[in-house]
């Protein structure tokens, strides 16, 4: 009877060091998830910004023929 009580005590003593050390490899993941998530925001903040600075309203067809028309030739684009 002894022997199945240290049998069952020692699994028991195993299992207890096993979710100790998965504790603390849980901790190191938040730990290197936060880190990889302020890199995240860091990173698509100025990206979100450029978006939008470069946002231009799409040109109809008429005012893109219109600009073709009234653009100088090259060489009147040299004396001006």
């Amino acid at each position: 009877m002894a022997s199945v009580l240290g049998m069952l005590k020692e699994r028991e003593t195993v299992a207890r060091v096993r979710v100790e050390g998965l504790r603390e490899e849980v901790a190191r993941l938040a730990e290197v998830l936060e880190a990889a998530e302020i890199e995240l925001d860091r990173r698509s903040g100025p990206k979100k910004r450029r978006v939008a600075a470069l946002a231009v309203r799409p040109v109809s067809p008429s005012a893109r023929w219109r600009s073709r028309r009234t653009a100088l030739p090259l060489k009147q684009c040299s004396r001006v």
